[in-house]
C-alpha cells in the first residue's frame, strides 16, 4: 500500500512542470507563478483523498490552479486599484511604456472575451483535451466542444478583421490541424488528439 507521502511525490513529479508552465504564461513575474504552483500543491496535499487517480489527477490540479490564479488576480486588481488611487492623488506624471508590436493573432485574441481567450489558451498552450478542459472549467464536455468551436470561429473572424485593418497583409492561412490555434505545434498527447 502506497503511503500518502509517496502518492503526493508521484503526483508532484508528474505534474509540477505543466502546472508551472500554465502559471508562468498567465502572470508577469515568474516568482508569482511559483507561488501559485506551491499553493496548488498545498491544496492537493490537504485534499489528497479527493485527488482522482492516474491521468485524471492532472486535470483536477489544473482546476485547482485556475482557482488559485483567480484569487491571485483578485489580489492584483485590489493592489493596482490602490496604486492608481495613490498615483492620482499625487498627480505624478506616468512615463508611457514603449509599444511592442503585437502579432495579428495577439491583436485578434485581445478582441475576444476572457472566456474565449482562456479556452483557446487551454487548447493551444496547455494542450489539454476536451475532457480535461471540462474538468478544469467545471463544465460538461459537450459544452466545451460547443464553446471551443465558437471561440475558434470568433478568433478567425477577428483575425480577418485585423488583416483588413492592416494594409499590405495578404489573406489569412491557418494550418489545417485539428485542436490548434498556434501554427505548427505538435500535440503533447497524440493519443488524446481524437478526444479534442
Amino acid at each position: 500500500m502506497i503511503s500518502p507521502e509517496e502518492r503526493f511525490a508521484v503526483l508532484f513529479n508528474r505534474t509540477h512542470q505543466p502546472l508551472l508552465a500554465y502559471a508562468v504564461r498567465r502572470v508577469a513575474d515568474p516568482s508569482d507563478a511559483a507561488d501559485i504552483v506551491a499553493e496548488t500543491f498545498l491544496v492537493a496535499w490537504r485534499r489528497l483523498d479527493e485527488v482522482p487517480p492516474d491521468e485524471q489527477a492532472r486535470a483536477w490540479l489544473f482546476g485547482v490552479a485556475r482557482r488559485v490564479l483567480a484569487n491571485y488576480y483578485r489580489g492584483e486588481r485590489r493592489r493596482f486599484a490602490l496604486g492608481e488611487r495613490l498615483r492620482t492623488s499625487l498627480r505624478e506624471m506616468v512615463v508611457p511604456q514603449p509599444q511592442v508590436r503585437a502579432t495579428d493573432v495577439e491583436h485578434a485574441m485581445e478582441r475576444l472575451s476572457p472566456d474565449d481567450q482562456e479556452l483557446l489558451r487551454l487548447v493551444a498552450w496547455e494542450e489539454l483535451a476536451r475532457d480535461e478542459i471540462a474538468t478544469v472549467l467545471q463544465i460538461p464536455r459537450a459544452t466545451v466542444r460547443v464553446r471551443l468551436h465558437r471561440a475558434r470561429r470568433r478568433l478567425l473572424a477577428e483575425m480577418q478583421t485585423v488583416e483588413s485593418d492592416t494594409p499590405g497583409v495578404g489573406p489569412l492561412k491557418l494550418p489545417a490541424v485539428s485542436g490548434h490555434v498556434i501554427r505548427g505545434r505538435a500535440p503533447a498527447h497524440p493519443a488524446t488528439e481524437e478526444a479534442r
